[in-house]
This record gives C-alpha cells, sequence and structure tokens, in this order.
C-alpha cells in the first residue's frame, strides 16, 4: 500500500477501492467501514454505500463511496466489467454456484475441447440473461435469495447485458477457467449455468474474482486490513479537555 496521508476527507466525499475478501458480503463491507468511521473519527452519521454487489463467494475490487460521493454511485455502477473465475462442467446447483448443494450431475467425457471453447461464442454480444433466483433483486419488497431459501419460485425477467469478451484460459476437465468483459447487470453465474447448458450438460460457478471497473483496477484495491490501517491513521488525534 502506498504511503498514507492524512489528505481523507471522507464526510465531504471519498472514493475507495476495496478489495473484498471471500466471505464478506458488499454490506458486511460497508458496514465494517461505516462503523470504523463512527469509532476512529467519531463520524455519527455519514452515507457510505458501495457501487456494484459482489456476492459472498466472490472477492475483487468493490467501489465504496462516502459522503458527498455516494451521488455518483450510479456513474460507477454504469462501467463495465471484468471477472476472472472457475467453473465445473457436470455439475448444477440451484443458485448456480457453491452456495447450495449440487442438485444435478452430467457425463463430460464426451465433450471435446473444440467444441467447450466454440460454445463461447453463443454468448459474445447483446444476450438475454435470466437472473439466478438465488439473487439479491428485489420482488414485491423481498430479496429473490429469500424466496428461494424458503424454496419459493417466483418469476423473474430476462434481462439485456452485453458480454464484450468471454475467454476460457485453461481448460482441464472438468474445471474451466475464464475471463469476462461484460455490461452492468451481468450475472456471471447465469452465464456459467447458460454455457453448461448450451453445451446440453452442467455447469456451476466455483470461484470469482472481480478485477476492474471501467477504468478502475484491483490491483490498485485496498484489503480489508489496509483500509482499517487507513482509517485508523487518519483518525484526528484525541483532545485534551
Amino acid at each position: 500500500m502506498s504511503e498514507i496521508t492524512n489528505d481523507f476527507q471522507f464526510e465531504e466525499g471519498e472514493l475507495l477501492f476495496i478489495d473484498k475478501p471471500v466471505g464478506w458480503t458488499s454490506f458486511d463491507t460497508v458496514n465494517f467501514i461505516r462503523s470504523l468511521l463512527k469509532r476512529y473519527h467519531k463520524i455519527n452519521r455519514l452515507k457510505v454505500g458501495h457501487a456494484g454487489t459482489l456476492d459472498p463467494l466472490a472477492s475483487g475490487l468493490l467501489l465504496l463511496c462516502t459522503g458527498r460521493m455516494t451521488k455518483q454511485i450510479q456513474h460507477f455502477q454504469d462501467q463495465d466489467k471484468v471477472y476472472t473465475g472457475s467453473m465445473q462442467l457436470g455439475i448444477t446447483t440451484p443458485s448456480y454456484d457453491l452456495e447450495t448443494e449440487i442438485d444435478a450431475h452430467f457425463p463430460t467425457e464426451h465433450l471435446s475441447l473444440e467444441e467447450i471453447e466454440n460454445t463461447t461464442q453463443n454468448f459474445i454480444g447483446k444476450i438475454a440473461q435470466m437472473p439466478p433466483q438465488y439473487s439479491a433483486i428485489k420482488v414485491g419488497g423481498k430479496r429473490a435469495f429469500d424466496y428461494a431459501r424458503k424454496q419459493k419460485t417466483i418469476k423473474l425477467e430476462p434481462r439485456e447485458v452485453h458480454i464484450h469478451d468471454f475467454t476460457l484460459t485453461a481448460i482441464e476437465l472438468p474445471t474451466i477457467e475464464f475471463r469476462v468483459a461484460c455490461s452492468k447487470g451481468t450475472y456471471i453465474r447465469s452465464l456459467v449455468h447458460d454455457f453448461g447448458k448450451s453445451l446440453n450438460n452442467g455447469a456451476c460457478l466455483t470461484a470469482l474474482r472481480r478485477t476492474n471497473i471501467g477504468d478502475y483496477s484491483v490491483d490498485d484495491a485496498l484489503s480489508m486490513e489496509q483500509i482499517k490501517e487507513l482509517i485508523l491513521q487518519t483518525a484526528p488525534a484525541p483532545t485534551d479537555l
């Protein structure tokens, strides 16, 4: 991490680059930083928001806005995204990732590398994508995943998204590693699930990392320990009464 200065104006507005770890929700990250600012900077009421949700099982770049910078959240959300990750062919789960148990198995021995690689072309450009039942989309005032966890199926509408690039970077069946560049609103879990269906097979997302949001890179992001250190070191010195 570069040298910490005291130039941060969290109330006026800051854009923070966070490398969200696996296991944290995006809201966990927001609440963690808000609580640190309240405790060490004595800022009791501060707007803090993130510009684009990352699933708990995903890691990578999370843009976090404070103060007046929260007015620009939509601008950051509208930027294209880049992800790297891995999938496993031959299985499916209700959540399209490893959050839920495997519900189906498929043989993969008959699949050729050429067939697998060519199938990516089915998803380049504008596509209609169905969000996962296990998603944060609100339906009737509740998140879709709240219904899904109660075994209730709800009707979700397909969304038009744009896949700029879908490259398989390594294939060692049943595991495939990939890179995806896409528009806002793209569900990589759905892309992987649909990729498996296009092969008349199954596929489940096993790892995901967001590396870029627009021109911003995870290479410039702070870990949770580093953001905590930044907030502690930029806190005002206590005054003697």
